[in-house]
Order: C-alpha cells, then structure tokens, then sequence
C-alpha cells in the first residue's frame, strides 16, 4: 500500500526533504552511475509528488521510505511548458504499478495547477513506450544526457 503526498517545497517536513534527496541520490548517482549537480536550485518552485511505502511494505523501520517520486515544474521554470522530472520508483516499489500511478497523478495536478498547459518532459529513451501509454509524442531527436540517451516528448494542451 501506497500513501500519496503532493507538496510545494516550503510544505515539505526535514524528514520528507532527506527522503526524497536520498532517493534520488539512490535512484540516479548509485543505481544509474550519473554524476550529476542533483540539487539544481530548482525545486524550491516545483511542486513534489511522492508516495511513501506504508510500514508493512517498507523495508526498513524509517516512517518515511521513499517508493516513488517526481517533481512537477510549472510553466516558464525550466521550459515555456509545464514539465515534470526526477522521475523514479526506488526498488522495493518496481513491479508494483507506482510507476504509472505516479505519471498519471502528476498528469492530473499538472491540468488542475496549470490548465490548457502542455507538459514536456525530458525522457530516458527505454520508457518512450511507457510515456506514450499516456499520451506523450516525442518531438526530438534522440540525445545525450548524462550517458543516457534521452527524447524530449509533449502531451498537448485540452
């Protein structure tokens, strides 16, 4: 069971910050080997969309485990759309569907916070399939990214 949050940055408790901070060092320094500056002075405009692993699917005794997060960017951040990114489900969460749960729950706040806005995202070229499952078409050429290749990809705007 999941337990889902969606939380400007001041809203955040320390505990969540930590969380989510050490997930996605977990998820893209550990796991992936990207070297990169994490902390990129955006998001404290974003909105954080996570989902806590409840003390029975936990694997550890910590009352605040990470199993799948993203942050939203509004629009005019980072491009002239609305975007999300940091996208992950750490590996005790993978399997379970947290996954698409969390792109269709950060589609849904994006067209409440923001409508007739179209979302652009930044998109590892192995889950292209998953986010056109959604609706996203790609609009790039395949690129590099941290030694990954990457695809830009767009919902358009209702």
């Amino acid at each position: 069971m999941l337990d889902w949050y969606c939380k400007k940055f001041h809203q955040l408790s320390t505990t969540e910050l930590y969380a989510i901070i050490k997930a996605r060092q977990d998820v893209f320094v550990i796991e992936q080997q990207c070297i990169y500056p994490d902390l990129d002075g955006l998001d404290h405009d974003c909105w954080h969309l996570f989902a806590l692993a409840t003390k029975e699917h936990s694997q550890t005794n910590d009352d605040c485990t990470i199993a799948a997060y993203l942050r939203i960017l509004p629009p005019g951040l980072h491009y002239p759309q609305a975007a999300f990114g940091r996208v992950l489900t750490t590996s005790s969460a993978r399997g379970l569907g947290a996954g698409k749960q969390l792109v269709h729950k950060a589609i849904e706040k994006i067209h409440a916070e923001y409508p007739s806005q179209e979302i652009k995202i930044s998109a590892q070229l192995y889950l292209q399939d998953f986010y056109q499952s959604f609706g996203f078409k790609q609009i790039s050429e395949i690129y590099d990214e941290d030694e990954i290749d990457h695809i830009d990809m767009l919902i358009q705007a209702k």
